[in-house]
């Protein structure tokens, strides 16, 4: 992968901006987009270039990353300026949670006009896109992936960008990363409000139970969390459930504890807003509403 070639970055947000940065520091020819003007204002105040008029820096690049805060999202940039645009060579690498199902679509249609999507989502926050240590699950065509694998440990930390297989692999590997994540929270959230509910202090659960290695250790950050007034804040992954729910069903499997967890939050409002920005339902929130807690 040759430094000179030209990387459109569509997304500038906590996760996008932050990796733009990276890429352009390492002295990669980038130009970022987003719809936000000030995004785009604050890319360049660091030396990069950036644009309005996504199209124009889809047609102008060589490899297009995109960074965007949810599957239905990817998919309509990937349809309305994508697609149109499609040039044999070119390299679309998306860096986000996508639906596997539409991964496999786009990678096929894009791969009908000679060009290649690789799905890259990564893990680590704000703070593993500063610094450049993202876990990384790569799914796609394997020769392309190694071709660019120099780009991606810019932003990722090299020892876990891993390549999982053809395309979707990335996504599905995500979805691991994300129920791990997902799942345990919301075991530990339910069996604090257990306690709480049945009438036993936080604190004094907290004292009991946690601060401790291991899975105390675990427990003891959600319970931390809701000793402090925040347990509503607390993520479970909500919004992107949807996402893996559908992979199983299409594939033939069950995950029964995915499926519960969020029909059980589906049942609230949009009472937070998750560490993408999304609007979530939060399951503590809905685990405690009809206790003296709420």
């Amino acid at each position: 992968m040759q430094q000179n070639a030209k990387i459109g970055f569509i997304g500038l947000g906590n996760m996008g901006s932050r990796m733009a940065k990276n890429l352009h520091q390492a002295g990669y020819q980038i130009i970022g987009n987003d719809i936000d003007e000030e995004k785009c204002i604050a890319l360049t105040k660091i030396g990069a270039k950036a644009s309005l008029d996504t199209e124009r820096v889809v047609k102008d690049s060589e490899i297009i990353m995109t960074s965007l805060r949810s599957s239905q999202i990817f998919v309509q940039v990937a349809e309305q300026f994508f697609l149109p645009n499609v040039e044999e060579g070119k390299i679309f690498i998306d860096l986000g949670t996508t639906e596997v199902g539409k991964t496999r679509e786009l990678t096929q249609s894009i791969a009908d006009s000679g060009a290649t999507l690789i799905d890259a989502p990564v893990s680590g926050g704000p703070h593993g896109a500063e610094t450049g240590t993202l876990r990384m699950f790569v799914g796609g065509d394997e020769q392309v992936v190694e071709n660019c694998r120099p780009l991606l440990e810019v932003i990722g930390d090299p020892q876990y960008v891993v390549y999982c297989g053809p395309s979707g692999s990335g996504q599905i590997v995500k979805g691991v990363n994300q129920l791990v994540m997902g799942l345990s929270a919301a075991a530990y959230m339910e069996a604090m409000a257990f306690g709480v509910c049945s009438g036993v202090d936080q604190n004094a659960i907290r004292e009991a139970v946690g601060m401790g290695d291991g899975w105390r250790g675990e427990f003891d950050r959600i319970a931390k969390r809701i000793t402090e007034g925040k347990g509503n804040t607390l993520v479970v992954k909500y919004p992107e459930l949807p996402y893996f729910l559908a992979e199983a069903e299409a594939s033939g499997f069950e995950i029964p504890l995915t499926k519960t967890l969020y029909e059980f939050c589906k049942k609230g409002n949009y009472e937070m807003f998750d560490n993408m920005n999304r609007p979530s339902r939060s399951f503590w929130h809905e685990l405690t509403k009809n206790s003296e807690m709420e």
